[in-house]
């Protein structure tokens, strides 16, 4: 059985360990998705702003006005809190939204993980690489609205006259010294593509780079508020912690369970051996009763002849004396014998109506001989109730229960039996100031065979433990103020008619 339970609660806690290890993978799964989800939705914005500033665009620049004002569309509240535009060197371009901390989040490419916020940068994951974008067609200049033919401005020398056909003018070589410009029906048709917007002619290569440098778009960062990410988590992580929590309940349960049935398993094998137990242990109680009934014939016999010899005027006065020591020896034999035969005798209650005063005083007189030899003096409470009990058999328990106090107390000692009522009951106390019992022998006075008395049988008192039990009583030995013993009953149902 135990071999048995060892290997159940083994099971149980494999399963409890294998639910919450694949809940806490879930968990961990949910968490990536949810990230995923947040950049997913940041690669929509990306998508969005490349069509902007595709559509935006004029020869390769863009108002920075329009380009704000598209940006300040895609930023909402709970979402992208802030979007900006940077040039090679990190300076901002163009910003909308909350301000950012380019000296804290810093220019590394990737993502940067808040507290409440996750901030992407160069997302070349993102749909719209603007940096690759730029380099591979043509590069976005972001210049404000005032300004957005300054290169272009009042210092700039004024254009050549055009060439024939429409196309500028050819330096001394022939070459020609600024991109060809189409007009009006001489735009190549067919398919044909427009030659990009490359450096104005006016301006020199250095210049170029250098307004590329200052106005060009390099890097792309966003930053996206991870309100609706930690959400997510947080609720499934609460709900991981449920299925955890009943998972554990149901663990804790089912050991439980088993645990109550194996102990009642046991207590079961336990009550069938003890019931096989009790019926050996009764016919032995019978046989043994049967013994010590048949026993008491032959001691009277023996008595009977002990006494013949002991009267015999012509034997010897030695003779006559051990004739009545065995006389003497043959009654203590047949004491014992009676103790045991009625300590295993069957305790049928035949509760009636009885008073205790009545039953008090029948006692007191049976025992009149034995107060008047020690001088005890007898002192019963007046008005004792009346109780629900087998008359004959209560009339044995205070008779033993008499006898053991005259037994205990020295010539002159006192007895007092007193009675009180609480409600439906009432308690029975039989005190004496003898020397008392001592606190570790209370319970072992009512064993069988337990005495401190060297005449004693050691019976008395288990008789009378059994007789309480049966009528549904208790007694307990307590002591008593300030020499002596007190043995209580308790619990005695009083008579309707009380």
């Amino acid at each position: 059985m135990i071999k048995r339970t060892q290997l159940v609660y083994g099971v149980l806690l494999t399963v409890w360990a294998v639910l919450v290890v694949w809940q806490a993978g879930e968990h961990a799964r949910v968490r990536g998705s949810a990230r995923d989800a947040l950049i997913n939705h940041a690669k929509d914005i990306s998508g969005t702003l490349g069509v902007v500033m595709r559509s935006q665009r004029r020869f390769g620049v863009i108002s920075k006005e329009r380009l704000e004002s598209a940006l300040n569309a895609l930023v909402r509240p709970g979402e992208a809190s802030a979007i900006a535009l940077l040039n090679a060197v990190g300076e901002v371009v163009a910003s909308a939204g909350a301000p950012i901390d380019l000296q804290t989040k810093g220019l590394a490419t990737g993502a940067h993980w808040g507290q409440r916020t996750v901030t992407l940068m160069n997302l070349v994951d993102l749909g719209t690489n603007v940096t690759a974008e730029a380099e591979a067609t043509v590069p976005t200049i972001v210049v404000p609205r005032g300004d957005r033919f300054g290169p272009f401005g009042t210092n700039r020398p004024p254009p050549p006259p055009p060439g024939p056909e429409g196309f500028p003018p050819t330096n001394a070589v022939g070459a020609s010294n600024a991109p060809p410009r189409w007009r009006g029906r001489d735009r190549p048709r067919g398919g044909e593509r427009r030659p990009p917007f490359g450096r104005p002619p006016w301006m020199s290569e250095e210049e170029y780079k250098a307004m590329l440098q200052k106005q060009g778009v390099h890097s792309f960062l966003i930053v996206l508020s991870t309100q609706s990410m930690r959400a997510a988590i947080s609720q499934d992580l609460w709900l991981r912690l449920i299925i955890s929590a009943l998972a554990s309940v149901s663990v804790v349960g089912l050991g439980s369970a088993w645990r109550n049935l194996a102990k009642s398993s046991e207590l079961e094998v336990r009550l069938v051996r003890a019931a096989e137990l009790n019926a050996r242990l009764k016919e032995m109680n019978l046989a043994a009763a049967g013994l010590a009934h048949e026993t008491k014939n032959p001691l009277n016999i023996i008595r009977g002849l002990a006494q013949m010899i002991s009267k015999l005027e012509d034997a010897p006065a030695e003779t006559r004396q051990k004739s009545r020591d065995i006389i003497d020896e043959a009654d203590r034999v047949t004491a014992q014998l009676n103790e045991f035969i009625n300590f295993s005798r069957p305790r049928e209650v035949r509760p009636s109506a009885v008073a205790l005063g009545s039953v008090v005083g029948e006692v007191v007189r049976a025992l009149g001989h034995d107060l008047e030899e020690k001088a005890v003096r007898l002192q019963v409470q007046e008005q004792l109730p009346r109780v629900e009990a087998d008359e004959q058999l209560l009339r044995q328990a205070l008779f033993n229960l008499l006898l053991n106090a005259i037994q205990a107390v020295g010539p002159g000692g006192e007895i007092q039996v007193t009675a009180a009522t609480a409600g439906p009951e009432a308690t029975l106390d039989i005190r004496d100031n003898g020397p008392g019992v001592p606190a570790e022998h209370r319970t072992d006075v009512f064993k069988p065979y337990f005495t401190r008395n060297q005449k004693g049988t050691g019976l008395g008192l288990a008789v009378v433990q059994q007789i309480v039990l049966a009528h549904g009583w208790e007694i307990e030995c307590l002591a008593n103020q300030p020499a002596g013993a007190v043995f209580r009953l308790s619990h005695l149902r009083l008579a309707a008619n009380a």
